[in-house]
């Protein structure tokens, strides 16, 4: 129970209780609750930028994630904050008691989503179903105890020195938002890249529950009975023991969890400074499977059909200087390479670990028969979009955009037609460009967005499909590891400046090909023909259509 307070001073405000009996002074006191506000800021924006990334990685989408989050945190923070008015006169043990929560809520949240992922795989349907819903509880909840922060501390610092509310609330928010801004910086910069996902909100946990309990227990343990403070320690050693056990068993939940996603052939599994990237299969005379976030980036029994769709159609013509963007695992470089009139091919990938990967890793080297090998193959590590701003005009006989599916959010400026226009600017004349364009059957419109962008920016273009032949994972990249919502196609753009579309073909006296020929690729032409949308407006960088 908590001990009564002292009188209130005449023509004091309803929520005044009297001063809190300290056990330091009052300017020390109001610098530690200012320091609590500090930690506990920093805590809580941590928490939503880990529910926005964990949820940009697992659904893909990160625009649509993002808003979601945030708005119903945002909502969930102004509910707190009312609910939080019934707690005044209970101020320190309610304010124990909601970083306790927040601690054991926002510290699993992480580990709870990725384990529901894991083990269903159901992230369909629309919000109100499944692990969807979980995404929008853990929000919700997580505002909830964040918005009853601020009523709690507004209460707990007049306590100790009253002053006119618009400066404490100025001093409160004040100290809220330099704390926020920390937490912010520290998540990208600190806790993703050295801890990843799971440890660092587990980590974040423990701070949370220490700043919180200490604030309390330390600084306004007078204000409450032996047995408040009893039921707040324990709850409080409680807290930390789960969150203690969680981190300890972090890898062995990481490797199951893993297990379940990918299946028991995970041979490599890293995260390099862009994203996650996991290979399965490779040895033994396994198929290599290639998983780059979370998607199917190679299938390893049908690589060799998407690739030589990919890249032979754009190789009849001149190709002694050729620009492959993306394409870090090697096999575009590969396919490339079995031209011998070939002088020089640049590889422009944004992820250098996984260019790293594709030289060293024996599965993976020998799959695309040691490309990066070749004295002809040059790679720099930069974003394609920036690294085409400083390109040399005129430079290239064949560019080859091996890249991620236009429908993931961060690839969309890669296919806009400001992207395209600076492609158009690096092709020789007569030079021919060819594009990844995502599934046909499965997104038609986004397809067909980039044909009539390739189109916007220039180019004249020859549109084509081709169905995957892989009767175990689903094909070609991009791919949920779903199956049974897996496309079962890829579309690709062939396209050349200038007004005449470019002639669909392959290179007679080119190298033989194992899945393809020109009686495939007429076949192609028209079934891409007969899901054609009309009409779409070109994909921009400020109007992305995706």
């Amino acid at each position: 129970m908590i001990e009564p307070h002292a009188p209130a001073r005449p023509g004091a405000p309803p929520s005044w209780r009297g001063p809190a009996r300290l056990p330091v002074r009052p300017g020390t006191g109001r610098f530690l609750v200012l320091a609590g506000v500090f930690v506990c800021a920093a805590c809580g924006l941590v928490y939503e930028l880990e529910l926005v990334a964990l949820a940009s990685y697992l659904i893909g989408d990160s625009v649509t994630q993002a808003s979601v989050v945030l708005s119903v945190m945002v909502f969930a923070m102004g509910i707190g904050s009312l609910a939080a008015k019934r707690l005044s006169g209970h101020a320190a043990i309610g304010f124990g008691a909601v970083e306790a929560a927040l601690a054991l809520v926002g510290g699993c949240s992480a580990m709870a989503l990725y384990a529901v992922f894991a083990w269903t795989g159901d992230w369909g349907g629309l919000w109100a179903s499944g692990p969807r819903c979980l995404l929008v509880a853990f929000s919700l909840a997580i505002g909830l105890l964040i918005g009853a922060e601020v009523p709690l501390l507004m209460e707990l610092i007049q306590r100790i020195r009253r002053q006119d509310a618009g400066g404490a609330v100025a001093d409160l928010f004040a100290v809220d938002y330099v704390g926020a801004l920390v937490g912010g910086l520290a998540f990208p910069f600190l806790l993703l890249p050295f801890l990843g996902q799971l440890t660092g909100a587990l980590l974040t946990g423990t701070v949370n529950v220490v700043a919180g309990g200490a604030l309390v227990l330390g600084l306004f343990r007078r204000d409450l009975s032996p047995r408040a403070r009893w039921v707040l320690l324990v709850a409080n050693l409680a807290v930390l023991g789960v969150l203690a056990s969680a981190a300890a068993l972090v890898g062995d939940f990481e490797r199951a969890a893993r297990q379940a996603v990918y299946g028991r052939e995970v041979r490599v599994a890293l995260q390099t400074d862009v994203q996650e990237v996991v290979l399965t299969g490779g040895t033994g005379g396994r198929p290599l499977d290639l998983f780059l976030d979370g998607w199917l980036r190679v299938g390893g029994r049908d690589e060799r059909r998407y690739h030589e769709a990919l890249v032979h159609p754009a190789m009849t013509g001149a190709h002694a200087r050729v620009l492959v963007l993306g394409g870090g695992d090697g096999l575009a470089a590969r396919e490339v390479l079995r031209y011998p009139d070939v002088r020089r091919v640049d590889v422009v990938e944004l992820d250098a670990g996984l260019v790293r990967l594709a030289r060293h890793d024996p599965g993976l080297s020998a799959l695309n028969e040691h490309a990066y090998g070749d004295a002809r193959v040059h790679v720099t590590a930069e974003d394609a979009f920036r690294w085409l701003r400083g390109a040399p005009s005129a430079a290239y006989d064949v560019v080859i955009a091996d890249l991620p599916d236009p429908g993931i959010t961060a690839s969309t400026k890669l296919y806009s037609q400001e992207f395209y226009g600076l492609t158009r600017r690096v092709l020789r004349g007569g030079g021919r460009l060819v594009v990844h364009a995502g599934p046909v059957t499965a997104r038609p419109r986004a397809f067909w967005t980039v044909d009539a962008t390739m189109r916007a920016a220039g180019l004249a273009t020859t549109p084509y499909r081709v169905s995957g032949r892989d009767s175990g994972f689903p094909p070609g990249p991009d791919r949920s590891v779903d199956a049974s919502r897996a496309p079962h196609d890829w579309g690709f753009v062939l396209a050349t400046a200038g007004t005449s579309p470019p002639t669909l073909r392959l290179d007679p006296l080119g190298p033989r090909l194992h899945t393809l020929t020109g009686l495939d690729l007429a076949a192609d032409e028209w079934s891409a023909a007969r899901t054609r949308v009309r009409g779409l407006p070109a994909s921009t960088l400020v109007h992305p259509r995706y």
